[in-house]
């Protein structure tokens, strides 16, 4: 459902544009968001665009008559030795793409302007779910995710959230915590969009040198091979091990799960994730996998 015309005529306009609006703080967001009339998307990221976040945009704007696209490097979701200082900040470059994917609005806030009174006293708790897998490498992460995209639907009031399947975990989790809390909105899912030869795009690709990023490949090819041995009756997980090259990359977990991350099933729709670290840069990577019966 895709609309020529845009009446957001309150809000400054980026440069690269004149129908794309970019603001930076809540008094300049709240009578922009206010001018949309008809069906609101979101697209959450924290910058750093590349063509999985395009594929998100282009799914918001075929679904929806405006689309606001987020920019906002969260502090929350970094522990003590992660890479927040160095996370690439291309504010004018992300903000062009946007303008091209026929965004409406662009919300960039900083630090402040999300978290007026420093750290927030009050978090999103993400339960059990959020304490496995990424959250057990990385304790408190979910907690600082699912707080920003919460404190993001409220400011932003979406009909739809758009969020790519790369981030599996971190899907999984948003759609629980809007039906648990009953937030009016729909999330909707996007495939990982990948290169060529496999890799998943993410704004972390940029740190692998060109040896680790042909390294890098053991993650979405030890997928690739469990989610075939699956197919076939056979112990995805243990194959996807056995294909995962551990000169290559090192392994955080490789596990085969249902698609809300429980148990698996012996039979039926399934999903493989893995985590690694290549070199200094820790990537993620999960297929959607059918689970044949080996009887």
């Amino acid at each position: 459902m895709k609309h020529p015309t845009k009446t957001l005529r309150s809000a400054p306009r980026f440069r690269g544009d004149p129908a794309t609006a970019l603001v930076h703080t809540r008094a300049e967001l709240t009578p922009a968001r206010a001018a949309m009339p008809g069906s609101v998307a979101v697209v959450m990221t924290m910058g750093a665009l590349h063509e999985g976040h395009r594929e998100l945009l282009r799914a918001a704007r075929e679904q929806a008559d405006h689309v606001i696209a987020t920019i906002f490097v969260n502090p929350l979701q970094f522990g003590p030795n992660e890479d927040f200082d160095r996370y690439p900040r291309t504010l004018d470059a992300d903000v062009a793409v946007c303008a091209e994917a026929g965004v409406d609005l662009v919300f960039a806030p900083d630090r402040d302007e999300m978290y007026p009174s420093g750290e927030p006293m009050v978090r999103v708790n993400p339960g059990e779910l959020g304490e496995r897998l990424e959250g057990a490498s990385r304790p408190g992460f979910f907690h600082g995710v699912l707080t920003v995209v919460l404190k993001l639907l409220q400011v932003t009031r979406p009909d739809l959230a758009f969020f790519g399947e790369k981030d599996y975990q971190q899907l999984t989790l948003v759609r629980r915590m809007v039906r648990d809390l009953d937030v009016p909105v729909r999330i909707v899912g996007v495939p990982t969009v990948r290169e060529p030869d496999g890799l998943a795009l993410s704004s972390r690709n940029r740190y692998l040198t060109p040896a680790e990023r042909a390294a890098a490949l053991t993650l979405s090819g030890a997928l690739r091979a469990g989610a075939e041995a699956a197919a076939q009756g056979r112990d995805g997980e243990a194959v996807a091990r056995a294909a995962f090259d551990s000169d290559a990359a090192k392994l955080d977990y490789l596990v085969l799960t249902d698609p809300d991350l429980g148990p698996p099933p012996a039979e039926g729709p399934a999903r493989l994730l893995v985590a690694a670290w290549v070199g200094s840069t820790r990537l993620i990577d999960n297929v959607a996998v059918e689970v044949a019966s080996s009887t």
